[in-house]
């Protein structure tokens, strides 16, 4: 499927599509889905404030992977509580997840 072209940052067009893709496939097996966001549970910010901490000392000490990175704004999503704090993180944990596919993609002759 191809769409005018609205991106700016290299890869991020082939990564919409494909994450387009992904949701037209779910949506097709599962119909629109609702939940509860699962989100501000006893201990998330523990579990954010280590992850963050974690990450750091990860790149201080020059072993810091997307890993880290991912991982950090997956618990700083999972600690928020508020509805628009919390889609601003999940947008950093798409953001992340679409550097890290660039990286692969980077690093590949024929990506995917």
């Amino acid at each position: 499927m191809s769409y005018p072209t609205i991106f700016t940052t290299p890869g991020v067009r082939q990564f919409a599509e494909e994450v387009d893709a992904e949701r037209q496939r779910q949506l097709a097996k599962f119909g629109d889905q609702h939940h509860p966001d699962g989100t501000g549970y006893e201990g998330s910010q523990g579990h954010a404030d280590f992850w963050r901490k974690r990450c750091q000392d990860a790149f201080a000490d020059e072993e810091g992977t997307w890993g880290h990175v991912l991982l950090e704004e997956v618990f700083e999503a999972m600690a928020e509580t508020d509805p628009a704090r919390l889609r601003a993180e999940l947008i950093q944990v798409a953001a992340v997840c679409a550097a890290w596919i660039a990286d692969l993609d980077s690093r590949t002759e024929s990506p995917r």
